[in-house]
């Protein structure tokens, strides 16, 4: 078996991924290795998306999804949609059929090249978000960051999208915000046994929502799939948007948008957006050494 593997480095509105070809092997990308590419200007990244061969009847492959701090992630819409641009250009293929850990996701990539991923119900009960303690309405949680009488941040819906996720409103430019200096603490609350993503949303009409999010195990990122999801739903339900909703990513570059369907027959998430590829190489699943197809040994450096 050799020591290295095909990978490709893409984006999903900046969100930086990289899609690692682990099929026909029994080993997985190492937290050490995903460590080590994460410490490399060029192969740093938000997730890794390790496509393995399929665990489950009627899927196309596993998905082992990991954050740049090597743990492991449950979901990855950006990346779901990068994976699928990858195996539609290898196969000729436009729908696609994923196991993760958080269960079974469709896909499609349209005419345009946009992609949908079907991501699924949303969670809303407290012990499988999970939280630490019991609330009977999860759509706004008392939880506060700074004074308690001038809150920077307050009273957030919360949710699981496969992963944990924090929505807090704001009323002003989601940029303006130190998200650097609360996310840590946010994500790392004892509210969030398992850690949570933060998002900052702004409602700016009934149809439309401009996020930012602290992504957890990966930090201040330009994108966040499931984070844009929880954000659409989370207004739906508190009835500042309709069902439907474009959602303004203020951090990707250049700024982008993503379509979010949260589908009222059957409470499935639909999320449409862009994938893009950057380069490909090969690297070690164990070390994390990579080189380029044109052999530029840099990881080896």
């Amino acid at each position: 078996m050799s020591a290295t593997v095909e990978f490709a480095r893409m984006n999903g509105l900046g969100n930086k991924i990289l899609v690692v070809d682990m099929r026909g092997r029994p080993d997985k990308v190492t937290p050490a290795a995903a460590i080590a590419l994460n410490a490399d200007p060029q192969t740093e990244f938000d997730q890794i998306m390790a496509i393995h061969d399929p665990k489950a009847d009627g899927t196309d492959a596993f998905i082992d999804i990991l954050n740049s701090d090597g743990s492991k992630a449950q979901a990855c819409g950006n990346g779901t949609r990068c994976v699928v641009q990858a195996l539609a250009a290898e196969t000729g293929r436009k729908a696609f059929t994923f196991q993760t850990v958080a269960g079974i996701l469709n896909a499609v990539e349209h005419e345009d090249g946009t992609i949908s991923v079907d991501m699924g119900r949303p969670v809303f009960d407290w012990d499988r978000i999970p939280l630490a303690e019991e609330f009977h309405d999860t759509s706004r949680i008392e939880l506060q960051i700074g004074p308690i009488d001038n809150p920077v941040l307050h009273s957030p819906s919360v949710m699981s999208m496969g992963n944990p996720h924090a929505i807090f409103w704001v009323d002003r430019d989601v940029m303006s915000y130190d998200l650097a200096r609360f996310g840590p603490l946010l994500e790392n609350h004892p509210m969030f046994p398992e850690r949570a993503n933060i998002t900052l949303a702004q409602v700016t009409s009934p149809t439309s929502v401009t996020t930012r999010t602290w992504e957890r195990g990966a930090g201040l990122t330009l994108a966040c799939g499931s984070a844009a999801c929880s954000a659409a739903v989370s207004a739906a339900r508190t009835g500042r948007t309709g069902r439907t909703v474009t959602i303004n990513v203020a951090s990707a570059k250049p700024p982008a948008t993503l379509s979010i369907e949260w589908r009222e027959r059957d409470d499935h998430v639909i999320m449409t957006g862009p994938a893009e590829w950057e380069w490909s190489g090969r690297l070690d699943p164990t070390t994390g050494l990579w080189s380029r197809d044109d052999s530029r040994e840099a990881g080896a450096q």
